[in-house]
């Protein structure tokens, strides 16, 4: 009955979650303008620990929203798995942020359209199925409202960038669940578990977040 500690930190959302056996068993989350990720993630780790009463020795594994994200929260969730696996002698989990994202959305028919903001009209976007299976994979694009027009099955977008998107992808297949804006680490708990069955870890030595895109830095002229 392996214990997954689930990390998810590639948006606004600093978020945690204690999983058995797949299920999630507690969660500690806040999403803030300001990115607390830094002063928040290993005090939520350590009260997750505390009121599940084990100890970080029960815990199987580590799992982390892999990206992409945001480059400074991604780093952080990232630096504290490894750090955890590294002191514990545990496997690392990778888990896919835009797939934990459409984990959320529980529809019979259509595709998932899970979006995360990059800059003005650019998004991070996957398509999956109403079972997670993926129809296609990651990428940066900028959206139009010819995005998407191939697919004439209703579309339920869910992230964080409904409010930009919303007034350019208009057509009547087009479904915003505004409510549903960022991925979560309870959202994690059946896909680790998942992996951790395959025994599909990654390398905690070589592991980078996947972002997707450079890093992008502006460097004073001065």
């Amino acid at each position: 009955m392996p214990y997954i500690l689930n990390i998810e930190t590639a948006t606004k959302n600093c978020s945690v979650a204690l999983a058995k056996d797949g299920k999630t068993i507690l969660c500690k989350e806040i999403a803030e303008e300001g990115y607390s990720h830094a002063e928040r993630l290993h005090v939520f780790i350590e009260e997750i620990i505390k009121e599940a009463g084990i100890t970080f020795k029960d815990l199987s594994a580590i799992a982390v929203s892999q990206g992409p994200g945001s480059y400074t929260g991604l780093r952080i969730g990232v630096s504290a798995a490894k750090g955890l696996c590294y002191a514990l002698g545990i496997p690392l989990i990778a888990v896919d942020t835009l797939q934990v994202l459409a984990s959320q959305v529980k529809v019979l028919n259509g595709f998932i359209i899970p979006m995360l903001d990059a800059r003005r009209m650019e998004v991070y976007s996957a398509i999956f199925t109403p079972n997670l299976e993926n129809k296609r994979a990651v990428q940066a694009e900028v959206i139009t409202e010819n995005s998407f027009e191939e697919l004439t099955e209703t579309l339920y977008f869910v992230g964080d960038c409904a409010q930009k998107c919303k007034l350019v992808l208009t057509k009547e297949n087009h479904v915003f669940l505004e409510e549903i804006k960022y991925p979560s680490a309870k959202e994690m708990s059946f896909l680790s578990f998942e992996k951790h069955q395959k025994n599909d870890f990654v390398d905690v030595a070589y592991f980078e977040p996947y972002y997707l895109k450079d890093f992008m830095m502006t460097v004073s002229k001065k």
